[in-house]
């Protein structure tokens, strides 16, 4: 029995609950200093080592920030690239040419390099989108007009989330 008075039961069926990471959509605005704030749902503490994220050009137009997690794959990925592997290794300079590692100060604001904000063409607004294990960033314009096509028809959505055993 508890200290309450009741019963404590330990199912050891039960998942361990984890905070949510990268999901929904939130707009801000780029400040006077060109800093954007992540939501607050998504922030790592200030000392943690989870408060390290790289961010990479999209050849769709946007930015997709990674976490410490999905940077070691990648990194793993990309140790496997032969150096004798002259497109892959000119794929990869031209990507990491653009790259930016960062974290977030204590109000949760970041500060992308010139390169990714002219690449995704963000000047004032910007759109998050979280994707569970990374989150993407986009110009207000360029999420509207995504927004505007309809995004995947129905039985596509079906067949990715079947994939997925959604």
């Amino acid at each position: 029995m508890g200290r309450s008075g009741s019963y404590c039961f330990n199912y050891p069926f039960m998942p361990p609950v984890f905070p949510s990471r990268f999901v929904g959509v939130k707009r801000h605005n780029i400040d006077q200093k060109g800093r954007l704030t992540i939501p607050s749902a998504w922030r790592p503490g200030m000392d943690s080592k989870e408060n390290f994220f790289l961010a990479l050009p999209n050849p769709a137009g946007f930015v997709t920030v990674y976490p410490p997690k999905m940077i070691a794959q990648l990194e793993e990925r990309i140790s496997q690239i032969s150096m004798g592997d002259m497109e892959a290794q000119q794929a990869l300079t031209d990507l990491m040419m653009m790259a930016h590692s960062f974290s977030c100060d204590k109000q949760g604001r970041i500060n992308l390099n010139d390169e990714l904000l002219s690449f995704a063409k963000i000047r004032k607004g910007a759109v998050l989108v979280g994707k569970l294990t990374s989150f993407s960033i986009y110009s207000d314009a360029a999420f509207d007009a995504m927004q505007g096509s309809g995004g995947a028809d129905p039985s596509t959505q079906a067949a990715i989330f079947k994939q997925f055993g959604l």
